[in-house]
């Protein structure tokens, strides 16, 4: 590969770090408002499915990122930009720690009790969040390239659904459990945001298989990359 195309490897790469990492920090700071997605009227444990939390809307670009990332440019270009994703979380905490402990002026148009309301619980759903994506996003990059390594680089869809449902369920799992145990969700809800977090995650898996698809065939045509060829960027 020539130095210009593996510049531009290197500059769409950084842009897909950029998505990646602003998709994750987006995700821990909206979590508190929840809606209804209503395609079906159906209860599950005293909750309707689909009633999620906004936070979740981000959160599968992340693995659809990853993936194209793990197709492209590897494993450990993969595991690199999970690990960056996890200190950028971790210093936008600490800038909100700052920001809450600055008393706002009377004319402030968001008041103290306002603002900790709303970021103040963010502690403890990226405390949540870093532990159960840390482990979910690592087995989904594991698997994908066991799967890979398996069909030698072939049936795309398989290592993308396959590593995305079983990583998506331990990330879903985990940050319901670690926040309803910290007590920012009810017990009563744990169930039901299981589930319908779950089942959603697996739905819109499935319909990003297709952009992955397109995803790699242009990486491959603008590379003239061979099925499972990976760009080296050192």
């Amino acid at each position: 590969m020539t130095i210009k195309n593996k510049l531009a490897a290197q500059r769409i790469y950084i842009l897909l770090g950029g998505l990646f990492i602003t998709s994750l920090v987006v995700s821990n700071l909206i979590f508190q408002k929840f809606f209804y997605w209503h395609p079906f009227d159906i209860e599950i444990f005293g909750s309707k499915l689909f009633e999620i939390s906004v936070g979740i809307l981000p959160y599968p670009i992340t693995f659809l990122i990853t993936d194209l990332i793990s197709e492209i440019y590897g494993k450990k270009r993969a595991n690199d930009v999970v690990v960056v994703g996890i200190f950028a979380s971790l210093f936008s905490v600490l800038i909100i720690l700052i920001a809450n402990a600055v008393p706002a002026l009377s004319s402030s148009p968001i008041k103290d009790d306002v603002f900790s309301n709303v970021f103040g619980r963010t502690i403890l759903a990226v405390g949540a969040s870093m532990f159960a994506y840390l482990f979910a996003q690592f087995i989904d990059i594991r698997i994908y390239h066991f799967w890979k390594q398996l069909t030698k680089g072939k049936h795309l869809w398989l290592r993308n659904n396959f590593s995305t449902w079983l990583s998506q369920f331990v990330d879903t799992f985990s940050v319901v459990f670690l926040l309803c145990f910290f007590e920012v969700l009810p017990w009563s809800s744990f169930q039901g945001l299981l589930i319908s977090g779950f089942l959603f995650k697996i739905a819109v898996a499935a319909c990003d298989t297709p952009f992955l698809y397109l995803g790699v065939y242009l990486f491959r045509k603008r590379f003239s990359l061979k099925i499972n060829e990976e760009i080296n960027l050192l």
